[in-house]
């Protein structure tokens, strides 16, 4: 991983990661992707972190594909098409990784979002936005329309106002797109709105909280009455963890629970 195009920070259980392409408005290049997913493969095997923040360096989170990396690949013989296979699937299973991943992903925005890199705050399981971000997935601005991140934008907001996004181009502000669920928060300091929620994230029991997420991803694909029966085993799971019997008596004898670090 290159650690200057991907910077990590842990706070305590929290880790930070900032995309540092400022150049680039932090575009999703084919080393930035690598980088991102090679993170969150770390990640996922390590137990003492809780949350995950994901940020951008510079004056925008990100701006989607890298689209001067994507026209040097139509030189090839067949107009780029397998090098745009392969990126697409390559972003695609990055995108998943962060839903697969067991830890809660903040996305933490700034200044614009656009096309894939909207895709990327729809992905992520929390978002917080600065006042003044912009969303959009603007690709049919220049005849591309944004189908990839079309299925997470569609995943977070309503059928007819994902449409509207994507085939007029235009763009959101924070406080619509919160309207619309595509955020959660929108705040004046957003480093601190974006810290607090992540470490609130981050003191609950870690073991609820990853087979908590993993239903939740899995319930959303199924019908209500298969949902209803798999989050029961879900939860008869949950209750036989150690630390949710302590969690329980704790709520009970009225005071903390002594989960370990």
């Amino acid at each position: 991983m290159d650690i200057t195009l991907l910077e990590r920070e842990d706070r305590g259980a929290v880790a930070w990661l900032t995309m540092n392409n400022p150049a680039k408005l932090n575009a999703l290049s084919d080393e930035m992707i690598a980088a991102l997913q090679a993170q969150f493969d770390l990640i996922a095997t390590q137990e003492g972190v809780r949350a995950v923040v994901l940020r951008g360096a510079g004056k925008a989170f990100c701006a989607g594909h890298d689209l001067r990396q994507m026209t040097q690949a139509r030189q090839t013989d067949d107009g780029g098409a397998a090098a745009f296979k392969d990126l697409f699937d390559r972003c695609a299973a990055m995108m998943m990784t962060i839903q697969k991943l067991p830890q809660p992903v903040i996305a933490s925005v700034h200044g614009i979002a656009t096309a894939a890199g909207c895709q990327l705050v729809a992905t992520c399981d929390l978002a917080v936005a600065e006042q003044g971000t912009r969303f959009g997935v603007n690709g049919v601005n220049i005849g591309l329309f944004c189908s990839t991140p079309m299925v997470a934008l569609s995943r977070n907001i309503g059928a007819k106002q994902a449409f509207e996004m994507l085939v007029t181009g235009e763009f959101v502000d924070a406080g619509r797109a919160c309207e619309l669920g595509l955020v959660n928060r929108v705040t004046d300091n957003l480093e601190a709105e974006t810290a607090a929620l992540a470490e609130q994230v981050a003191g609950k029991l870690g073991v609820a909280v990853r087979i908590g997420k993993r239903a939740f991803y899995e319930q959303l694909e199924m019908g209500l009455s298969d949902a209803y029966g798999f989050t029961g085993d879900v939860m008869v799971r949950n209750m036989a963890e150690p630390d949710t019997d302590e969690g329980i008596a704790a709520f009970l004898e009225k005071r903390p629970p002594n989960w370990p670090d």
